[in-house]
């Protein structure tokens, strides 16, 4: 909370002093008005002097007039303050959230990065909007309230401010209460979200598979918890305005009763009296919106905690200085002795060795959890090795900075996205990529038959998660994509698994003539995508279980030979 006060705030510092000035003004006007009145009633209209009351009169429209222009234009510029410092943190937490290391992107989880960047910031919104209206109002009026009744009854201000206390000690104590049940809230709302994200992004799988119902129990319980962890904030908080009312009318009724008494010992007025009420109700109004302001500054504290938890997050993956000259000699892709695990208990891949020359093809196949796409994952480091080390072109991939790096790529992952957007956009993706690279692009991936030749046309928009794709036609937008900036690694993680067999065999024929020079890593579950590549890697358990040609493979690798023959039907070629 003190980087947002302190950090973020400090550029509208001069601006916020001006609102605060703007703000005192307009409310020192509404502090006048009760007591012009009472002057009014005690003093000026005794004389029966219709002038005197005209001028005063005319003296309460002015202070209206200035009131509600001042608190008007100040509360104008708190909003301006309050939206863009919301921005330049909603700004600096979506870049932070974009280069987070995939570690921390996994600690934090989704769901809860999705709730810290709508929900937190909004909360944080909220309390700079309120801090800079309420909270400069509020207490001017408190203060400010008492010092004029002072110069009314200084008796009756004395029984007024005798309940202050209790209203304070109960303010703070019920706050202290508060923020950590609001903490605790946020993170049962990241729990919801995760799963209405999860539930929306696979509705179909759940009505294919009639477990709506299943889901809606689900729900229900998430919701519930969601729930009674809101009421019970909500209940702990909502014991102030009880509280402070209970107090407040037992001020009032000592007020009126000591009032009475003195007017009736004629050393009080019925002017004062009455502007001593009036005061006592713009008191009581200040000191409800000051226990408001409690709720909003409790959420906006947990809210704030948990943006400058990501926000504060240390750098755990950095570009490390080279401590040995770049191997010339060496092959353009190196994995040594690579050992990794995501758990750090049970190993992903283990011990994992291989090189490949520039435009070498190398093909990697395996059961399901073998760790096939864990290798990409450590190749484009998004995660590190715990052990070995990965050389692109004789340089550690740790000594290369991350722009460079992966630049070096063009990737088609195994659950790749597809935005919302046209089919040109989605190809670009922001790159400067001429319309002809684009259109090759689509021709090398076998696209244009879709794209060109059945009317929908590049610009063509694609519905969100591209449900108006088939799957083969988004795989191989996904690969025109990768194709498109003509990549020196080209990685394409089971991305052929939904194009028929005459498509896959043509797209590796346009790979074979047009890519040459591309280093291409082919991640398969069907072993004729990569019975012509150069080395073929099988993996099991983490562990290289055969590497080698086609022919080699076949003789050397029972594993190998069993998938050749399972899916081959046993012919061997």
């Amino acid at each position: 909370m003190k980087k947002v006060l302190f950090y973020y705030l400090r550029p509208y510092y001069w601006n916020m002093i001006l609102g605060f000035i703007i703000k005192f003004i307009g409310t020192i006007m509404d502090l006048c008005l009760p007591w012009i009145l009472a002057y009014m009633i005690d003093t000026v209209i005794p004389k029966e002097k219709p002038s005197h009351i005209y001028i005063w009169g005319f003296l309460m429209l002015i202070c209206s007039v200035l009131a509600l222009t001042f608190n008007i234009a100040a509360n104008r510029m708190a909003s301006k303050v309050s939206r863009d410092t919301t921005e330049q943190i909603r700004h600096d937490l979506f870049a932070k959230i974009s280069y987070l290391s995939n570690v921390q992107t996994d600690r934090f989880t989704k769901p809860s990065l999705i709730s810290r960047l709508t929900t937190d910031t909004y909360n944080v919104h909220q309390m700079l909007g309120r801090l800079q209206r309420l909270g400069v109002r509020a207490p001017i009026l408190v203060i400010g309230g008492i010092l004029v009744t002072l110069t009314l009854d200084w008796v009756l201000t004395l029984v007024l401010i005798s309940v202050m206390p209790f209203i304070v000690f109960i303010t703070v104590s019920v706050s202290k209460k508060s923020i950590p049940m609001y903490t605790d809230l946020q993170q049962s709302v990241d729990q919801f979200v995760r799963l209405i994200r999860e539930d929306i992004a696979g509705i179909r799988v759940i009505k294919a598979l009639s477990k709506t119902d299943y889901e809606k129990r689900k729900y229900d319980a998430i919701n519930q918890e969601v729930v009674k962890k809101e009421r019970k904030a909500g209940i702990t908080m909502a014991a102030v305005n009880p509280s402070m009312n209970l107090l407040f009318n037992f001020g009032l009724v000592l007020v009126v009763i000591v009032g009475a008494y003195r007017v009736n010992a004629g050393v009080c007025e019925v002017g004062k009296i009455l502007a001593f009420l009036t005061y006592f109700t713009i008191i009581l109004n200040a000191m409800m919106n000051i226990s408001k302001m409690f709720v909003i500054i409790s959420k906006a504290v947990a809210s704030a905690d948990r943006i400058m938890e990501v926000i504060d997050a240390p750098e755990d993956m950095v570009v490390e200085e080279r401590k040995e000259e770049k191997k010339e000699d060496a092959a353009y892709l190196v994995f040594d002795h690579v050992t990794f695990s995501y758990d750090k208990v049970e190993p992903n891949l283990l011990d994992l060795c291989f090189s490949l020359q520039k435009g070498e093809t190398l093909g990697i196949i395996g059961a399901t959890g073998a760790g096939k796409s864990t290798l990409p994952q450590l190749l484009m480091r998004f995660y590190d090795p715990d052990q070995g080390n990965i050389f692109i072109e004789g340089e550690d991939i740790r000594t290369i900075s991350f722009e460079r790096l992966r630049k070096k790529f063009g990737v088609v992952f195994q659950n790749d996205t597809i935005f919302e957007e046209s089919i040109l956009e989605n190809i670009r993706f922001g790159r400067e990529l001429s319309f002809q690279e684009i259109q090759d692009a689509v021709q090398y991936a076998r696209a244009k038959e879709f794209v060109e030749e059945e009317g929908r046309g590049y610009e063509s928009k694609i519905h969100i998660r591209g449900a108006n794709l088939s799957g083969g036609q988004k795989q191989r937008i996904f690969i025109a994509r990768a194709l498109a900036g003509k990549p020196d690694i080209l990685i394409l993680d089971d991305s052929s698994s939904a194009l028929d067999y005459k498509t896959d065999a043509f797209l590796r024929k346009e790979l074979r003539e047009h890519f040459q020079n591309t280093t291409t890593i082919l991640i398969a579950q069907r072993i004729s995508s990569i019975l012509s590549a150069d080395h073929i890697l099988v993996l099991e358990e983490g562990q290289t279980i055969g590497y080698g040609t086609h022919a080699e493979l076949m003789e050397q690798c029972a594993v190998y030979r069993e998938i050749w023959e399972s899916q081959m039907g046993g012919i061997i070629g």
